[in-house]
């Protein structure tokens, strides 16, 4: 069973990718409860300090290296999610219908699959352009093109795959690094990760198994009302 605590020693970035692999999920901030979180477990001090020690930085290396997939899978909210468990997650969060189909059944709006569809002709593609590109760059489209991004991360159709620095017209540095996605299908071939071939229920069940050993009774209880609401 965990309990947030206020770190008092450094935690590292192996430490945080060997807690991944045995627990499966972790979230940035604090979201399930009795579970552990970055940031409860780093020292507040060492965020934002383009260090080794540096948390921020670890939501781009751990999706770089491979060993864990990184976005706001649940409640819009960002979340680490082990490489062997990814596959099982995808399928247990995300939908059976294409994202065209879905937008078919009036299930998902226009701009999302716009979105997608940028997406997938340009993996790695960051916020700006990607904005551009799908012609909401005007300020009251701003809010539908979140909308966008949260239900494809939601239903883990795509993942953040890091972050691009933003160049000026003469290609300088101009301002803050802009996020970076990809399809959540991409992330997993070129990470060497084979997709689940089963469906949702046999997903869950081996997510549930997994976690019944690692996670706390209130963590499992509600992530299971999640997997639930999937169904």
């Amino acid at each position: 069973m965990f309990h947030e605590v206020k770190a008092a020693a450094p935690f590292t970035f192996d430490e945080a990718a060997e807690l991944i692999a045995n627990i499966g999920i972790l979230p940035l901030a604090p979201l399930i409860p009795e579970h552990p979180s970055l940031k409860g477990l780093t020292r507040e001090e060492d965020w934002h300090t383009d260090t080794e020690l540096d948390p921020w930085q670890w939501r781009v290396r751990f999706p770089g290296e491979g060993k864990a997939a990184y976005g706001k899978f649940m409640k819009k909210k960002a979340v680490l999610v082990a490489r062997e468990w990814f596959p099982y997650f995808a399928a247990a969060l995300g939908s059976s219908l294409s994202l065209k189909e879905r937008y078919d059944r009036g299930l998902s709006g226009r701009e999302a699959l716009t979105v997608l569809e940028i997406i997938k002709a340009k993996e790695g593609i960051e916020t700006r352009q990607l904005r551009s590109e799908a012609d909401m760059k005007a300020k009251e489209k701003k809010t539908a093109f979140d909308n966008a991004l949260n239900e494809l991360q939601g239903s883990v159709d795509i993942v953040i795959s890091g972050v691009r620095p933003r160049l000026n017209a003469a290609g300088d540095k101009n301002g803050w690094n802009s996020t970076s996605f990809e399809t959540a299908a991409n992330w997993m071939r070129e990470s060497g990760i084979e997709p689940f071939a089963g469906d949702k229920e046999e997903a869950i069940a081996w997510l549930n198994a997994r976690i019944e050993s690692v996670w706390s009774p209130e963590a499992a209880a509600w992530i299971q009302k999640l997997w639930a609401k999937t169904k």
